[in-house]
């Protein structure tokens, strides 16, 4: 027991991350059952803000991409004027896909049906019927591709497939916050202010596909109870993370070392540490206007459930994209960002940076899977929460109040 002395005030136990009672997960059927997926896509997916690419991806007129949520196709799309557009990837005539390709440039400034080629302009409106006559009452203005809300943030485009998403009298307007994936991010999020994220290019790609439910891998994200036994490098590197923590608050003695500014104390990187790569060490062009405090936190978090969080380290940024397959897999995609200089600069080791990331998601990956196996046991119906996983009781409270929105929780 701690001396009297040291025994938190009561602002002083409020600043505790820590749950003071056990809390039950979600029930196990969460994550493998096919009706509990289609709930997570009809409450949460296709009601929320979703990363698609960056506007870099999307960089002259024509090009497109197709994004798959679930059984729904978009597609994104940059238009003659130079604005990005969505819509569902559908022909108003009898339901035929348009876009066959994943991603590529449109070969005129309409998008033709390749079943009975009914054509569209690049704002949606239909512009040519190859029907001989045209049916009494029948007007082109009333048969328009279903548009997609559609939000850039910081060169990241985002969709929205509720009609009502963007608030604006325009359903693809780009401007304001309130109906725009600005305002989808977590408040608890870091601020990335100082990166430069508009104008970086890409270093590296990984894509994966994953043997398990979408918030296996959001709950391991959230917490590092498993960091000193999965993710030995990085727990050397982040020392904090050795003693399965995420900060220094969610220690429950964290006023005995309150005054500690030792990394496995205060968070950060481990003296002498600049990135996260192999060695620690920076490998590309250093940020010029992240601050002191960004600079020796190693790492700063922004997250927009539930498709994609984004960090920011002193030399790149480090996206990572999430997808629903089904009730046990999900598509990863990361993608690598740095200063444009740095992809051409022979002195920068990307190689190095990416092998590390590269490292510590995979093994993710790895023990994700191995808890999604383990799920199916008719014994389990849910799990319980230890302290540390105050942020996993937080994320079960969202997805929760998005089901219970539409309809209520169904019973355990």
């Amino acid at each position: 027991m701690q001396p009297p002395a040291l025994q938190p005030n009561a602002s002083e136990r409020d600043r505790y991350n820590g749950l003071t009672r056990a809390e039950a997960t979600l029930p196990s059927s969460a994550y493998w059952d096919g009706e509990s997926y289609q709930r997570d896509l009809d409450a949460i997916w296709y009601r929320s803000w979703l990363l698609v690419c960056r506007e870099a991806d999307l960089a002259q007129p024509l090009a497109f991409r197709t994004f798959r949520v679930g059984t729904q196709e978009i597609v994104v799309l940059r238009d003659e004027t130079g604005e990005l557009r969505a819509f569902h990837n559908t022909c108003r005539h009898r339901g035929s896909q348009l876009c066959q390709e994943s991603e590529g440039r449109l070969k005129a400034r309409l998008i033709t049906c390749p079943y009975h080629a009914w054509s569209y302009s690049l704002r949606g409106d239909l512009v040519r019927v190859p029907s001989k006559s045209l049916p009494e009452g029948f007007d082109k203005a009333d048969h328009p591709l279903y548009r997609v809300a559609l939000s850039v943030w910081r060169g990241f485009v985002f969709v929205n497939l509720q009609e009502d998403a963007n608030l604006q009298e325009d359903a693809n307007s780009q401007e304001g916050t309130a109906g725009s994936a600005q305002a989808s991010f977590d408040p608890a999020s870091g601020d990335l202010g100082n990166w430069p994220l508009e104008t970086l290019v890409s270093g590296h790609v990984l894509r994966k596909v994953m043997n398990c439910n979408w918030k296996i891998f959001w709950e391991n994200f959230n917490e590092c109870l498993h960091c000193p036994g999965v993710h030995k490098d990085l727990s050397r590197l982040v020392p904090i993370y050795g003693r399965g923590l995420m900060s220094r608050h969610d220690d429950p003695e964290w006023v005995r070392h309150a005054d500690n500014d030792a990394p496995e104390f205060s968070g950060g990187l481990r003296v002498g540490a600049e990135t996260w790569s192999r060695d620690g060490k920076t490998h590309a062009p250093v940020f010029a206007g992240l601050t002191p405090a960004e600079r020796a936190a190693g790492q700063t978090y922004a997250t927009s459930l539930p498709s994609m969080f984004i960090v920011g380290h002193v030399d790149y940024v480090r996206t990572v994209r999430l997808v629903p397959l089904g009730p046990e897999q999900t598509g990863l995609v990361a993608e690598w960002l740095f200063a444009p200089g740095a992809l051409g600069d022979p002195s920068a080791d990307i190689d190095n940076i990416v092998a590390f990331g590269t490292q510590v998601l995979e093994e993710d990956a790895a023990i994700c899977e191995v808890n999604q196996k383990g799920l199916r046991s008719m014994r389990h119906k849910a799990g319980v929460l230890m302290p540390e996983e105050y942020d996993l009781h937080r994320f079960h409270k969202w997805v929760r109040e998005r089901h219970t929105a539409l309809s209520p929780w169904p019973s355990q």
